[in-house]
């Protein structure tokens, strides 16, 4: 247990500022207050589970699609993955996979969320008992030596905090104004790396279907390896598990990196349509989606990791600021703990004196 109570923000509600918040929560002192801020209207980041706008019911997980716990990580997280599975939060996964993929590797195990994959970082906000406020785009960050971290929004919110932590994509780090950029130039070789730091781009599409609608594929999910566009499309009630006749379905499609790179600019609408056309060619008796929702994901998994790959950077040790996601480890469910866990060990390093010998 740290010795001081502390004012955290983290901003961002993905899953390593969720993961965050649940460990901090654990370490700080009981008065000790948990912020998050987030750009978007709901938890999740990148895996967000989004609706059917003419069915609210039909979901689509449109960011991660499955977790795989790799046989490298078995002993460290084995008891994390016990948990969600007791809570109901994880379940395996038991539908067939088709085609190539880096997940498939000796000894790994997949998992599923039945509820959508932002089920899972709202398991996490809801341990850390954090204050969530939504909408809150963070637009600059300041700070002097000693003092406290002001934070102030798009909309001209400002709060001070004794620990700031980013855990948003490096560029939009890098975007943000205030000292925080000076502290970052004092360091050229920090501000090097960060800049290295890159991520892939695509995009992903949800097509929604009424209740009762039968989809014969002998797959869950299947990878793609020899179109222009797709890389991945998902059945994806039946990759969750989920069996009930009387919900609608989902499917859920992504596209390969060079396409996304390739249409980034382009307009949504009109990529879609381009889209759409290669799902026909590849499953020409789909029937018609009752409605259909489009995602760019222009940061959708770190194509370049922080050199060193240490989970996460501090920028400065007083005041406490810290960048973190997974940027600074990997685009995986582990790979964001691995984040969490580096900003703990920074806290109980750098934060008014660290952990309370007596506890």
């Amino acid at each position: 247990m740290l010795k001081n109570m502390a004012k955290v923000l983290l901003v961002g509600s993905g899953m390593t500022g969720a993961a965050t918040a649940a460990l901090l929560r654990q370490h700080l002192p009981e008065n000790s207050s948990i912020l998050i801020w987030d750009k978007a209207r709901g938890a999740g980041g990148r895996m967000t589970t989004t609706r059917c706008p003419e069915d609210p019911s039909i979901t689509a997980d449109l960011g991660a699609q499955y977790f795989t716990l790799l046989q490298e990580y078995r002993v460290r997280r084995q008891s994390v993955y016990d948990e969600l599975l007791s809570q109901g939060v994880f379940t395996p996964l038991r539908g067939n996979i088709e085609g190539p993929s880096d997940f498939n590797q000796p000894g790994s195990q997949h998992f599923v969320t039945p509820q959508g994959s932002n089920s899972l970082v709202k398991y996490f906000l809801q341990k850390s008992s954090a204050a969530v406020r939504y909408q809150h785009q963070v637009s600059e960050v300041n700070f002097d030596s000693g003092g406290p971290v002001s934070v102030t929004t798009h909309d001209d919110i400002t709060d001070s905090f004794d620990i700031v932590i980013l855990t948003i994509p490096v560029p939009q780090v890098l975007q943000l104004k205030g000292s925080l950029q000076e502290w970052i130039g004092s360091n050229p070789e920090m501000k090097k790396k960060l800049q290295n730091v890159s991520y892939s781009s695509r995009y992903a599409v949800g097509l929604f279907y009424p209740p009762k609608t039968e989809f014969e594929y002998p797959w869950c999910a299947k990878y793609i390896s020899d179109n222009p566009c797709l890389r991945y499309i998902a059945l994806d009630q039946d990759k969750r598990g989920v069996n009930n006749p009387n919900q609608g379905k989902s499917i859920v499609v992504h596209t390969s990196v060079p396409f996304g790179l390739a249409h980034l600019e382009v307009d949504l609408n009109s990529v879609r349509d381009e889209i759409l056309g290669h799902v026909r060619n590849i499953l020409p008796q789909l029937p018609k989606p009752i409605s259909i929702k489009p995602q760019r994901w222009r940061y959708s998994q770190v194509h370049q990791v922080y050199d060193g790959e240490p989970g996460c950077v501090v920028v400065s040790t007083n005041p406490l600021v810290i960048l973190a996601g997974d940027g600074f480890s990997q685009s995986t469910f582990d790979g964001c703990l691995d984040s969490a866990e580096a900003v703990l060990s920074a806290v109980k390093t750098h934060f008014k004196g660290g952990l309370d010998s007596g506890l």
